[in-house]
């Protein structure tokens, strides 16, 4: 037997899965044992209780008088540290069954860094076993060792522990999930867990605790990619402070920061904090702080900080696991609320690949909705572009939840994110506001001396609609007012930039024309186009350029018709223009574009 040390410096949450007749229990009560994580006295103590009632001892009895005794809360410093080997707690995530385990792990309640996935040598690869490498997949835990169990049944024959390896190591390729080593075992005896077997000469390998001393612990939160939600921003003292947690990594005066999804960037100017001496001057993982920056850009609640050199993803679609506990089933389709740290967004599911009951596994035939306690992988489509992380690269940025009808109704963690039709836009745009070079004056300069902030206004509509009237009059009402304003006719581009291009080359007309209204938007204009050669569609790309800049979509129609998607006015039949353009004017300034008078000094927000 082992001794282990009196002391441990690091944990490391695992899970152990396997069937109920494979021998986990044996197992688990057998590292206890080995590793001397036992009170005191305890195993003489069931060796005496086995004899007594005639009953042959069996190291997982173990297992449970260990799991009594932590429920009355005597034993050692956690309830789930059940050992300790060398320089780590191991922690056991406790589930009694597939579905508190998948709830928790996706909720994030527990989280398993490394994965023992037990196989009886005598049945081999069962249809269970299979079912936990996908329980495994589903969850994203890529750190596994198989434990080939009972190899004293089958005599202990290479053959049979090689042939078993063969098959589950060809299954798990399926699922992505490659282990680290098979080791043979009989826990019940004692070989290959603590101690190298005598009977099987032919395995070179490592024991069970070695391998679960080569189980890499993930990177200390701080150490990881800087991960910053917006909480809020708050004026104060003439100062902007950007208000959040650290989720992850490490941020102090002089970074350069990218914010995401918006692709706003600055340096870091102070790091904020109350009644502090001295006054910080840098903010790690955990920490709640404020930070303001070098320039005052505008920044949203919900947006995600990072230095530029590890950006999140940012995208409208991606793939995830989600554990479903609403009262009302998930419908393919239907509209719900995402949140994922401090962002919130309108969402719906595209896709539903396949449907897991988490009570056993079972996997159930492709429909288009998802009942309570099921688990699916799905494809999910967001309104706006949202920031995110891989689950498997970042617990709290990689992990959601949904809302139902104002309930929290279901868990998620992403798994892959999907490109999308504007993707490539968003990457372009991304890579050039990063790089941007920027004069003396910024946007607050601008939109303090002119009265308001810039934003774009896409008026779109069918022929003889007055589409071009209302771009006009609201062009002249707005200069009549003093507003920076100028119409911009993607006709007139078509004769002087975009002469070299023909009709097929839409894709690099819509580009042109937004990174044009970029430009002019960089200035501070409010920009009005007709954009009467775009369909919504490509709208959406230049929206995608332009953000984060504030755009107002106007619809116009002859008679009632339904507005494209993300309209945010529709005018139908008869017309009064300076009555709509006073519309459009009205909705600028409930968006924060313009201030309420040119005199006063102006507050500016935009509306979330």
């Amino acid at each position: 037997m082992h001794a282990a040390p009196t002391t441990a410096t690091e944990h490391l949450n695992i899970v152990i899965v396997g069937h109920v007749d494979h021998g986990k229990s044996t197992l688990l009560g057998r590292l206890y044992a080995d590793t001397g994580s036992l009170p005191e006295g305890k195993l003489d103590k069931v060796r005496d209780i086995c004899r007594r009632q005639g009953k042959e001892f069996e190291y997982a009895f173990l297992f449970d008088a260990f799991l009594e005794e932590q429920e009355q809360g005597i034993t050692i410093d956690t309830a789930r540290t059940f050992f300790k080997w060398r320089d780590r707690h191991y922690i056991i995530i406790d589930a009694p069954g597939h579905k508190e385990f998948l709830k928790n792990m996706i909720s994030g309640a527990a989280r398993a860094e490394a994965a023992l996935l037990v196989i009886d040598a005598q049945e081999g690869v069962k249809e269970q076993s299979k079912k936990h490498g996908y329980l495994l997949s589903l969850l994203g835990v890529r750190q596994v060792a198989v434990v080939v169990n009972k190899m004293d049944l089958v005599g202990y024959r290479q053959d049979v522990f090689e042939a078993i390896e063969k098959e589950y190591r060809e299954f798990l390729s399926q699922l992505k999930v490659t282990p680290e080593r098979f080791v043979p075992v009989s826990a019940k005896l004692g070989d290959n867990i603590a101690n190298k077997s005598t009977h099987m000469p032919w395995y070179q390998g490592l024991t069970v605790l070695d391998s679960l001393g080569l189980f890499r612990k993930e990177t200390a939160r701080d150490k990881q990619p800087l991960r910053f939600p917006v909480q809020d921003v708050y004026k104060f003292d003439a100062r902007r402070i950007i208000a959040g947690r650290l989720a992850t990594g490490r941020v102090k005066v002089g970074d350069k920061l990218v914010f995401s999804p918006s692709n706003k960037s600055a340096l870091v100017k102070t790091v904020e904090a109350f009644n502090t001496e001295p006054v910080p001057t840098e903010a790690t993982a955990g920490q709640s702080t404020g930070l303001t920056l070098d320039e005052q850009i505008f920044i949203e609640r919900g947006e995600i900080a990072s230095h530029e050199d590890s950006a999140p993803v940012v995208s409208t679609t991606f793939r995830c696991n989600l554990f479903w506990m609403g009262r009302r089933p998930l419908e393919a389709g239907k509209k719900y609320l995402l949140r994922l740290a401090t962002r919130e967004v309108e969402c719906e599911v595209a896709i539903i690949h396949r449907i897991i009951d988490a009570s056993d596994l079972a996997a159930r035939e492709t429909r288009t909705i998802v009942g309570r306690n099921e688990v699916a992988e799905l494809t999910i489509r967001t309104k706006a572009p949202i920031a995110f992380d891989l689950y498997g690269d970042s617990e709290v940025t990689g992990r959601f939840v949904l809302v139902d009808q104002y309930d929290v109704s279901g868990g998620g963690i992403m798994t892959e994110a999907v490109k999308d039709e504007h993707t490539v836009l968003r990457e372009e745009a991304r890579r050039r506001d990063i790089a941007w070079v920027k004069g003396d004056v910024g946007a607050d300069d601008r939109a303090r001396h002119f009265g308001h902030r810039a934003a774009l206004v896409l008026i779109t509509g069918g022929r003889h609609t007055g589409k071009s009237f209302l771009a006009r009059r609201l062009e002249g009402q707005l200069v009549a007012d003093g507003r920076h304003t100028y119409l911009l006719d993607g006709a007139n581009l078509r004769r002087g930039l975009d002469a070299d291009l023909v009709d097929e080359n839409s894709g690099e007309i819509i580009r042109r024309f937004g990174e044009v209204a970029r430009l002019l938007i960089d200035t501070g204009l409010i920009v009005v186009s007709t954009t009467n050669a775009f369909g919504g569609a490509d709208h959406q790309a230049i929206r995608t350029l332009v953000h984060p800049a504030p755009v107002i979509a106007v619809h116009m129609s002859k008679g009632e018709e339904t507005p494209p998607p993300n309209t945010d006015l529709a005018f139908a039949g008869p017309k009064d223009f300076d009555a709509l353009a006073a519309q459009v004017i009205a909705e600028l300034k409930t968006r924060g574009v313009l201030a309420e008078a040119l005199g006063a000094k102006p507050q500016f927000h935009y509306s979330i």
